[in-house]
């Protein structure tokens, strides 16, 4: 979905109060950042393999 489908959809209020809300956010502590930075670079399941043709 591309930004101007998604701003169509929800509205400019919608994605300002999710902007906010995100802001206001904590920031995750580092051995969170660093536990999904390892799942996003090393997931378990191999990579999906489109079959030959």
């Amino acid at each position: 979905m591309t930004p101007a489908e998604r701003r169509a959809l929800l509205g400019d209020d919608v994605l300002a109060h999710i902007d906010d809300v995100v802001d206001a956010a904590p920031e995750p502590p580092p051995e969170v950042v660093e536990r999904l930075r390892r799942i996003f670079t090393q997931p378990l399941a191999p990579p999906l393999v489109a079959p030959a043709a």
